[in-house]
């Protein structure tokens, strides 16, 4: 039995087959699928060379289908309505996704976000997994290769080609110190980070900082005693030594009574934090990933402001 390729069909002359078989009148199909009649005329010619059949057969009555195109009629009409789904727009239904999202995040992220965002995800979308995954050298790959559908990240991160990124908050530096540290109540300069020993956050494994690179501009280096893999530590180890670290005002602040934790600001001109959600080009198309990251700069937006301090608390951060 020989076999049709369809590279070598027109398929543009699958809609006027349809409205002929459905119509049986060429000017009524044409009308239907916006040809003219002569238009359709010429399409009718090519399918009866095409399928080697009339198709329709003028009687006293009108137009008749003729035995091959009876049977090719419900064939047709599956084909299209097959089709249709293909080039219109899935309505998409968060409620009814049932999906695990994999993202790259630290405990700050952890802590401040997971809760709001499981508390929403809860009730529109229950049947979306969400799993917060520790960083790592491999995260960039992870996010191409599709095992993480996005990470947290810095605004000033360095991307790689075909990653895409949203701003979801905007946060500010913090110099962190305990209560009762003997450079806790002044204004710090520059030459003060050489001053004392500091806690470090290697999210990457690197232990790089822009902060270093700040200090090394201006000819001032420090000593990092102690590098930790999440923020809460960093924060722990300040309250219960003289060192000090540079991190998230806002998680800094959620713990500041706890361990009894002096905010300042730090001596930079610039001192935004700001947040983004990083993904690959294809991921950033997916209408789950779309609406998860809306979700988490809504939350975010309440969780950011609202963290904001009064005039009176942000004396604290001078």
């Amino acid at each position: 039995m020989h076999e049709t390729h369809l590279a070598g069909v027109d398929l543009n002359l699958l809609p006027p087959l349809g409205a002929l078989l459905r119509r049986r009148n060429v000017t009524r199909a044409a009308e239907d699928v916006g040809l003219s009649q002569p238009a359709m005329s010429r399409a009718l010619a090519r399918l009866r060379d095409l399928l080697g059949d009339p198709l329709l057969v003028r009687t006293r009555e009108g137009f008749a289908l003729t035995p091959k195109a009876q049977t090719l009629a419900p064939q047709v009409v599956a084909a299209l309505d097959g089709l249709k789904p293909v080039f219109a727009p899935t309505p998409f239904d968060p409620a009814k996704e049932r999906r695990v999202l994999r993202v790259a995040a630290a405990d700050v992220q952890s802590i401040l976000l997971g809760p709001p965002i499981m508390s929403r995800l809860s009730r529109e979308a229950p049947l979306v997994d969400l799993r917060f995954e520790p960083y790592g050298g491999d995260v960039l790959r992870r996010l191409e290769s599709g095992a993480l559908d996005l990470a947290f990240a810095l605004a000033t991160t360095p991307l790689p080609p075909g990653a895409v990124s949203e701003t979801v908050a905007c946060d500010e530096l913090a110099l962190v110190l305990r209560r009762g540290h003997r450079a806790a109540k002044r204004r710090w300069k520059l030459e003060d980070y050489g001053r004392f020993d500091h806690v470090g956050v290697a999210l990457l494994g690197d232990g790089a900082s822009e902060i270093d690179a700040m200090l090394a501009a201006s000819g001032v280096s420090r000593r990092m005693a102690f590098i930790a893999p999440h923020f809460t530590t960093a924060l722990a180890c300040v309250a219960a030594t003289d060192m000090v670290t540079t991190l998230s005002a806002t998680f800094a602040r959620r713990f500041a009574d706890h361990f009894g934790l002096v905010l300042l600001k730090p001596p930079f001109q610039n001192t935004s934090l700001p947040m983004t959600l990083v993904s690959s080009q294809v991921r950033a198309m997916d209408p789950l990933v779309k609406w998860f990251c809306a979700l988490v700069r809504d939350e975010a937006k309440k969780v950011y402001e609202g963290e904001a301090p009064s005039r009176k608390r942000r004396r604290t951060l001078r």
